[in-house]
Parts: structure tokens; sequence; C-alpha cells
């Protein structure tokens, strides 16, 4: 089969970036912003550690996941298919499912929020109107393309560094204090609990699924050899750039918060996070912060919505409308917010949600891209099966221990 790569010289490398970017939205959205800032505000730098080491599996994975796709031309969710009994296949779409409404949760209350802060809207309005976006930017990738909603993607991801970078220029944090947070370690069942949530914001299983169909579409499935051997490398550095990006503004989210928030009186949730830099960085800091809140929740709803139809197709094995898709997992979320449940609260156990459904996405991925008969000569190195299975191992342990300490606390 042919591919852009077939098509370019090797040092067009620039021209096969984008599908990466599309994925890091799922890293960066409302879930992170709740996540770090609860972190930072409540234990300064403590779990800055939480944030790379989350962002250096999460590239990792999403490597994986992309090559798996490139490979043997199958999505995640279609492999895991071809390789399943009928009641299994619905089983784990039913697990799947779960995630996909506990992103929609995260996505559509933070759109929501970003809405009040700037607007004065209700939160069940602007959760309506977040949901209505999304599913505009899915029309537009629909009837323009991929490559359309990359550049959309991305550029939203732009306004997303933006809105969460400005604030760490204006007032940075001590060299001193951001070293000393990167010796892992805890505080009480509550920093775990953050941990996890960090962890499942930022791996998160939706783009693990979503990046093997976002590469084969974009590249389809090269010959063996020197196409397929550049497609990989520039794949390695689409990854490598937008887990930079993703990276930089979770980091900011969490050091911000612990310069400016950290004993701060009701930082807890994002409305009250937003208030508080207001009050010591003024209100154009606060301005880009609720505005990247916004593109946040905006970009990160669309990108989970074509993610969940994708992976409802490739394991049912039948295509379903777009506009059921959307609804069935925005429903949760428009509940949330007409009950009147705090949405930052929710915001960071939807974040652990998403944790629990990690291991469900990684143990197939790694068991595929570790078969020589599935990747022939594109298997995994031994030493990259082993870390992928050390990072599923290091999830689910966190897991454990956090049920462990929700059931005895």
């Amino acid at each position: 089969m042919l591919s852009i790569a077939d098509k370019v010289p090797q040092r067009a490398i620039v021209m096969l970036l984008g599908p990466a970017f599309v994925a890091a939205i799922a890293y960066v959205d409302p879930g992170n912003v709740a996540a770090n800032v609860s972190a930072g505000a409540q234990y300064g730098f403590l779990l800055v550690w939480v944030i790379l080491v989350a962002n250096v599996m999460a590239g990792l994975v999403q490597y994986l996941s992309a090559k798996l796709g490139l490979v043997t031309g199958r999505t995640l969710p279609e492999a895991v298919a071809d390789h399943s009994r009928t009641r299994t296949r619905v089983a784990y779409w039913l697990q799947a499912e779960l995630v996909a409404m506990a992103t929609d949760l995260a996505e559509v209350v933070g759109g929501a929020i970003a809405l009040y802060l700037l607007f004065d809207l209700p939160l069940l309005l602007g959760g309506v109107i977040t949901g209505a976006v999304s599913l505009f930017l899915l029309a537009v990738q629909n009837r323009r393309g991929q490559r359309v909603f990359e550049r959309v993607v991305t550029g939203l991801l732009l306004v997303i560094a933006i809105g969460f970078l400005t604030s760490l220029f204006v007032a940075p944090p001590a060299p001193s204090d951001v070293i000393g947070g990167l010796v892992p370690r805890f505080d009480g069942a509550e920093s775990i609990l953050l941990a996890t949530a960090m962890l499942g914001a930022t791996v998160m299983p939706h783009a693990v699924y979503l990046h093997s169909a976002l590469a084969r579409d974009r590249h389809g499935q090269p010959d063996e050899g020197a196409p397929r051997r550049h497609l990989l490398r520039a794949t390695r550095y689409d990854v490598g750039l937008a887990m930079l990006v993703a990276g930089a503004v979770n980091l900011a989210m969490l050091l911000v918060a612990a310069t400016n928030l950290q004993g701060v009186e009701n930082t807890d949730s994002i409305e009250g996070a937003y208030a508080a830099v207001q009050n010591s960085l003024g209100h154009t800091v606060a301005l880009f912060f609720a505005i990247g809140l916004l593109a946040s929740g905006l970009a990160s709803t669309s990108v989970g919505a074509y993610a969940g139809a994708m992976i409802m197709q490739g394991l049912l094995r039948k295509s379903y409308p777009l506009l059921l898709r959307r609804v069935v997992t925005l429903i949760p979320a428009l509940v949330v917010l007409a009950i009147g449940v705090d949405p930052s609260r929710a915001l960071v156990l939807s974040q652990v949600v998403l944790s629990f459904g990690i291991p469900f996405a990684l143990v197939p991925l790694i068991r595929m891209t570790s078969s020589p008969t599935l990747m022939g000569a594109d298997v995994n190195h031994r030493v990259t099966t082993a870390l992928g299975w050390t990072v599923a191992a290091v999830i689910s342990v966190l897991n454990v221990v956090l049920i462990y300490l929700t059931v005895t606390g």
C-alpha cells in the first residue's frame, strides 16, 4: 500500500507531523487542569515528579499505538476485536464506554466552567454549548478531512499552551523548589489520589486507542523496509514534540498553583483557582487562564468523541450515527452539571476512573506490538517491551493502593 512516506523525500519529516498533536490534546484537557491545580495548591511542588514520569510513560505508549496502526493497518480496537470472541468484545467495549463517559465528563464540565468564568453562563448551558461545538469540530473532520482537523486542533493546542504558560512567565517559581519536587514521594492518601488522577489525566486510555487510527488514516500502511522505517522515525519525532508541548503545559499548571495558590483558601476548585490567580497575578493573566481552559474543553471533547466513535466501530464492528455517539457520553456530563455536583471534584474523580481503564488499553497494546507474527521486523525491542510492562504494572499497583486507602480511610 502506497503511503505518504513513499511520496516525500527523507528530509521532509515535518510534512509527516500531526497525528500525535491531535492525540496530545487528551493530555491537556480540563481534567489535567483540575488535577494539576489541586496538586499544586494542596501539596506545592511535591508531585512535580508525577507529571514528568507520566509524560514519559505517555510518550512510550503513544508511539507503540501509532506503530501498531502503521505496521498492521489495524486500529487497536480492531486488533482487539480480531483476537476476541463476541462476548469478550462486548465486555471490553463496555469498560471502554465507561472510560469514554469519564473522559467526556471532564472535558464538557471543564468547558462549562470556562464559559462560566468568561461569560457568567450557567454551567448546564455551558455544557450544552461545549457539546455542540464538539459536534461542529467533528463535522469539520468528516467533511474536510483529517489534515484540516489536525490544523484546527493543533491551533487550539497552541491557544491552550499560551493560556497556561503565560502565568508561569509572569511569576516563575524558584528553581530549587522545582528540583526538590523531582524526588518521588507522597504525603498521605489524598496525595496518592491526586497522583493517580494526574496519571489518569496524562496516560489517557482513549488517546492510546485513538493514535493507532490517527497514524494509519493519515499515513496508510507502508511497506516493510525503508518507507516504514522513515515513517516510524517521523512518528517518534511527532510523539516527542507533541508530548514536549503537553508536558510543558501540565508542568506549568502545577508550578503556577504551587507558586501562587499554596496555602490560599478556596483553591480546591478551578473557580477558586481562577479567582486566586486574578488576585495574585492580575486580570489579564486570569483571562489567559480561562481562555486556555475553554480551548482545552472544546478541543478535547471533540477529540474524545472522535475516539469514542472509533472505539465503538472497532470493537462492535458497526458504524453508528455521530450524533447518537455524541449524546451517549454527553448525557452523564450534563446530569452532573444539572444536579449541582461540585464540578472540580467531579473532574478529579473522573481522572481516577480513567486511570482504572489504562491497563485495558496497555496490556493488549504491549502484547500485540511484542508479537513477531503481527509486527514482523518492527516488533518491539526487548527493552521496549520491558518498559511497556513496567508502565502497566506501575499504574495497576497505584490503582490497587488507591482502592485500599479509599476503603480503609
